[in-house]
C-alpha cells in the first residue's frame, strides 16, 4: 500500500485499525472462527486522556491443547496514524502475550494486571522487553495472595504466533513464561541456563511453554 492510498483508507474509513488488524489476524491463524474473550481498558484510565493505562485491551483465547492465551493491544500503533507508516517495527516492535494452564478466564485476571504494569514499565523508562531475557520479580508468587512457586518470568519469541507485518512496520508477539525462584537464581547467576530451562521444559513434554501456576517442581 502506498502513502497515497493509506491516507485515502484513513479519509474513508474512520474504524481503519490496521495494527489491530495485524494482532488479530496471527491469532485468527492459530483459532480459525474463534471470538476471544475481549477484555478493554478503560477509557478514562488511559495515558492519552492523562491515566497510567498503556495498554487498549486484551484478549483471551482457549487453545485446543487445554490452555488460555492470552495477548496484549497497544504496545504497537493500533489504529489510523499517518506518523506511523512506512515504519520498519510497529510502535515497540512487539506484543506482550502468555499461556496459562487454567480452564477459564477468571483465572488469568492476574496476568492482565501484570502486563499492564510491565507496558506501563516500557512506555515511561523506554526500556523495551526482547526474548532471552528475564524480569525478577520479589521472590513471592506472581499471582499475589497465592502459594504458586512462579515468582519471575522468563522471556521468549512466542512459541505459535507469527510475526506480522502491516503498513506500521512488523509486529512480534513476546511470551511471557512463569519460572520459579530457583530457576530464577541460576538465569541470573549463568545466563546460558535460560536456553537450559527451555530445553528441559520442552522436553518434559511443555512444548508450547505453557505457565502452570500449580507446578512444584523446578528444572534448575
Amino acid at each position: 500500500m502506498t502513502k497515497e492510498e493509506f491516507l485515502i483508507r484513513l479519509k474513508e474509513d474512520e474504524n481503519y485499525s490496521p495494527g489491530w488488524q495485524a494482532i488479530d489476524d496471527a491469532f485468527e491463524k492459530l483459532y480459525p472462527g474463534q471470538n476471544p474473550e475481549h477484555f478493554g481498558t478503560l477509557l478514562t484510565a488511559r495515558a492519552m486522556l492523562g491515566g497510567d493505562e498503556y495498554l487498549d485491551g486484551f484478549s483471551i483465547y482457549t487453545s485446543p491443547k487445554g490452555y488460555k492465551h492470552l495477548v496484549t493491544y497497544g504496545m504497537t500503533v493500533l489504529y489510523g496514524d499517518e506518523d506511523a507508516f512506512g515504519g520498519e517495527w510497529n510502535g515497540w516492535g512487539y506484543e506482550m502475550t502468555m499461556k496459562l494452564k487454567e480452564k477459564d478466564s477468571e483465572s488469568c485476571m492476574w496476568a492482565i494486571d501484570m502486563m499492564s504494569n510491565l507496558a506501563r514499565y516500557t512506555y515511561k523508562t523506554e526500556r523495551f522487553f526482547e526474548p532471552n531475557q528475564y524480569v525478577k520479580g520479589n521472590g513471592t508468587s506472581l499471582c499475589v495472595g497465592s502459594d504458586s512457586l512462579i515468582t519471575a518470568l522468563l522471556l521468549v519469541k512466542d512459541t505459535e504466533a507469527e510475526p506480522q507485518i502491516s503498513v506500521y512496520g512488523k509486529t512480534e508477539f513476546i511470551q511471557l513464561v512463569g519460572v520459579t525462584e530457583s530457576e530464577i537464581q541460576a538465569i541470573i547467576e549463568n545466563k546460558n541456563n535460560i536456553s537450559k530451562l527451555i530445553e528441559l521444559m520442552k522436553a518434559d513434554g511443555n512444548q508450547d511453554l505453557v505457565t502452570d501456576m500449580k507446578r512444584r517442581k523446578s528444572y534448575l
